[in-house]
């Protein structure tokens, strides 16, 4: 199943989308602007969906929003999880910082107020606050029944399912602060969607995480290679910290980012970041002056 948040004639409206992802299907909830968040809380409580509502339209017509405009509260956020990704940072800025061996994952948090669309514009800050936002392409995971210290064993269990996220990112900002959460908050700075696939049709240990800029291929990994999988991160982001569905986990990018290449390439007014992965979809996303 696939669960979207979408815009049509002035509305918002929130539904299923077909397995061939053409056609949209509006269902009857309170309150649209929320986006998928309240079915995935209904479901949890053992709710069934909404009944269909309005009328089916082919996507192409309707605005996609992201599924979770305004998600439940930040986003928690995975770096370094890939390891060709890791080794393309320890020749950059990052080599002093870079540990010899990786026996936690690292987790930062993204505010969720910066949110966007799969399709909408990101701002580029002034040059005053940055000059340097790359584009991260990554899995998210979206979290569909809550717990607190979950064994990795049963973390699976807890996955409602997928969507897609670009974790822009100063990375200037990121360096200055020596903590992540400023760089990677600005508005505008996490384009979401296109929508969320269920977990039952989508393994997300197994799938092809791509990004491309302006056309040309940058980012291809398998989320196979991630150094901490799926079921690690939801044990490591559960421990004393209660998870509610609804909860995000960005699991991290591949390699090929614009701070790892020679020399870095950071991201220009007009330029334009697509991100597919497997099963999932496709975000695309022009960068703009604010």
């Amino acid at each position: 199943m696939r669960l979207a948040s979408w815009n049509w004639g002035g509305r918002d409206c929130v539904g299923t989308i077909s397995p061939d992802g053409r056609e949209a299907t509006p269902l009857g909830v309170r309150d649209a602007s929320l986006g998928v968040l309240p079915l995935i809380q209904a479901l949890a409580r053992g709710e069934p969906l909404p009944q269909p509502s309005g009328v089916r339209l082919p996507v192409e017509l309707v605005t996609l929003r992201a599924p979770l405009p305004r998600p439940l509260r930040s986003l928690f956020c995975v770096g370094r999880n890939y390891r060709a990704h890791a080794a393309e940072l320890a020749g950059s800025v990052f080599r002093s910082a870079m540990p010899e061996s990786d026996p936690w994952p690292i987790v930062f948090g993204k505010l969720g107020e910066c949110v966007v669309g799969p399709h909408d514009a990101v701002r580029l800050p002034s040059p005053a606050a940055s000059v340097q936002i790359d584009y991260e392409s990554e899995l998210a995971v979206v979290i569909g029944r809550g717990g607190r210290d979950i064994p990795a064993s049963r973390a699976m269990d807890h996955v409602f399912g997928y969507t897609i996220v670009n974790d822009v990112t100063a990375r200037d900002v990121q360096m200055r602060h020596q903590q992540w959460d400023l760089g990677k908050s600005f508005d505008t700075f996490c384009p979401m969607g296109p929508w969320i696939v269920t977990g039952e049709e989508l393994d997300g240990r197994a799938t092809r995480v791509r990004g491309w800029v302006n056309g040309a291929l940058r980012q291809d990994g398998q989320t196979r290679d991630m150094i901490f999988d799926i079921p690690t991160l939801i044990e490591t982001c559960s421990r004393g910290i209660t998870l509610h569905p609804g909860d995000v986990i960005a699991t991290g990018t591949p390699s090929g980012v614009g701070m790892g290449l020679n020399p870095p390439q950071w991201l220009r007014s007009g330029d334009v970041v697509r991100i597919e992965i497997d099963g999932v979809g496709v975000i695309e996303n022009r960068f703009e002056p604010s």
